[in-house]
């Protein structure tokens, strides 16, 4: 009696053992048919971070610029003839970003001015064109681009690349200022002229986190369309540093085409030229 009960419990005891083996086997077999578990992506921000710039744009200019139905005249100034005659200069950014959404303005503001001293005109002898006075010509311009746009962050890119689709408007305005003082008559002749327009704008911007301390920038746009001008675009290229959580140095390249034409008034130009900021996050 008491071998059969031994044996009734040998048995049991198998039985158990290869039932729970079999279970094992199958929770195994089943897991390893399941996808692997979805890695969560890092969220955008859900609180407003905050980023203000100030910069650097060492500005070149080319292109062709028409006053009063005069043929436009070809412009080729270097940074280094823009910055012998700039008389004042103010560039900054603010950046504010949310979850999926982006906000960027942005102001460029210079002075220039430049005076030159115009022969009479069919004198050619040395010794006259030495002792005939001339005409003193003084220019003045001061010019404003500013420009605003909000992004929304595209379902593309990566844990470290945002994508944003940007839509906004940037404004122009340019003043001109001519002084001509003859040198037989003690009168001054001046004529002054304010041209300004807004053109909407379309393009993308995208933020590249290399690693904790590096990244890169990109910013393009299209727009004018006619509204204000004819056509315009901007491209702005930077890499930069993150030396703190507040602190970021970065240097590029950024390039604005305008092709803008209002009576005699035409102004097709391009201002290029290295780019380089600092900027404070909070």
């Amino acid at each position: 009696m008491r071998h059969r009960s031994r044996m009734n419990r040998q048995i049991w005891l198998r039985a158990a053992t290869g039932t729970l083996a079999f279970a094992f086997a199958a929770t195994a077999a089943v897991s390893a048919d399941l996808p692997p578990a979805p890695v969560a992506l890092p969220q955008p921000p859900s609180v407003w971070q905050f980023q203000a710039t100030g910069y650097g744009w060492a500005t070149a200019l080319n292109g062709r610029v028409g006053v009063r139905n005069l043929p436009p005249v070809k412009v080729d100034m270097s940074f280094g003839d823009v910055l012998k005659d700039l008389n004042g200069a103010l560039m900054a950014s603010f950046l504010a970003r949310k979850d999926n959404w982006l906000i960027l303005t942005d102001i460029v503001w210079a002075a220039l001015s430049d005076d030159a001293v115009v022969s009479p005109p069919g004198i050619r002898h040395q010794t006259l064109a030495a002792i005939a006075p001339g005409t003193k010509v003084d220019f003045k311009m001061r010019q404003l681009i500013a420009s605003a746009i909000v992004g929304y962050r595209l379902p593309i890119g990566g844990p470290d690349l945002d994508i944003y689709a940007t839509a906004g408007l940037r404004y122009q305005r340019m003043t001109a200022e001519i002084e001509a003082s003859p040198g037989l008559i003690p009168v001054t002749l001046s004529r002054r002229g304010t041209e300004q327009w807004v053109d909407p704008t379309v393009g993308f911007s995208a933020t590249w986190r290399i690693n904790e301390r590096w990244f890169a920038n990109l910013l393009a746009d299209v727009g004018g369309f006619g509204v204000g001008s004819r056509f315009t675009t901007q491209g702005l290229a930077t890499i930069g540093y993150r030396w703190t959580e507040s602190i970021s140095t970065a240097l590029g390249y950024r390039a604005i085409y305008t092709d803008y034409r209002n009576g005699g008034f035409t102004y097709r130009t391009t201002q290029h030229g290295v780019f380089s900021s600092i900027a404070y996050h909070f």
